[in-house]
């Protein structure tokens, strides 16, 4: 599997010639979900979501379809009939070759008075893990863990913690885009060998459009 990282929290991945994409929101690349079989989205938040880019992609690729919770669906199932899926925690489904199983149910807490919205992660071919805006465990193990590193929920401490609860082989970073580049190399040290350590994890930062091999 090949893994391309986008803008902010947008992922590609790339198997048997066939392509799923991630949360092409409004803070990635016009174009990060042209070309895609599938396309699944964790939330409604723009940052995840964002309609041009996924009206880009459906359009591009007739047979293309999207899954997604019912906030966002309900935003472009009437310009897609049939090619959007509306799914929530536990289901589990193939999309463009991919097995995916869906785990989460609610947006990390930014405020207690901002109102919680629906969030779901994405466990892709049982290795990789998209949480979306939350520090979601999915209770087996994970290969390759998409980790949010900055946002206005989240604290570097959690983040920690949490790739410590996951336990995965690798962690790349992932909701990066409000990160300066004075900022980076702190996170770098942080998550890496060098900081308080992430129970052995492998821990890399990918620029946008660059790529590995899983």
């Amino acid at each position: 599997m090949k893994l391309t990282k986008h803008g902010h929290a947008c992922i590609r991945l790339e198997k048997g010639g066939r392509t799923l994409v991630i949360d092409p929101g409004a803070f990635t690349e016009e174009d990060a979900a042209v070309g895609a079989d599938a396309v699944l989205v964790t939330h409604e938040h723009l940052d995840h979501f964002d309609a041009g880019r996924l009206r880009a992609a459906l359009e591009a690729n007739p047979a293309a379809e999207l899954w997604t919770l019912r906030s966002v669906a309900e935003q472009v199932s009437a310009a897609f009939p049939g090619r959007v899926h509306t799914v929530g925690e536990g289901d589990t489904f193939t999309a463009a070759g991919f097995d995916i199983q869906v785990h989460g149910q609610l947006h990390a807490v930014i405020h207690p008075d901002i109102p919680r919205v629906t969030n779901v992660g994405y466990l892709v071919d049982g290795s990789v893990f998209h949480p979306g805006d939350a520090l979601t465990v999915p209770g087996q193990p994970v290969d390759t863990l998409m980790v949010p590193v900055m946002a206005p929920w989240n604290k570097v401490s959690e983040v920690i913690d949490y790739i410590r609860e996951v336990k995965p082989r690798r962690a790349y970073d992932i909701h990066d885009a409000l990160l300066t580049d004075l900022a980076r190399p702190v996170y770098d040290r942080m998550l890496g060998a060098d900081g308080p350590g992430v129970a052995g994890a492998e821990h890399a930062r990918l620029a946008p459009g660059h790529s590995v091999e899983l």
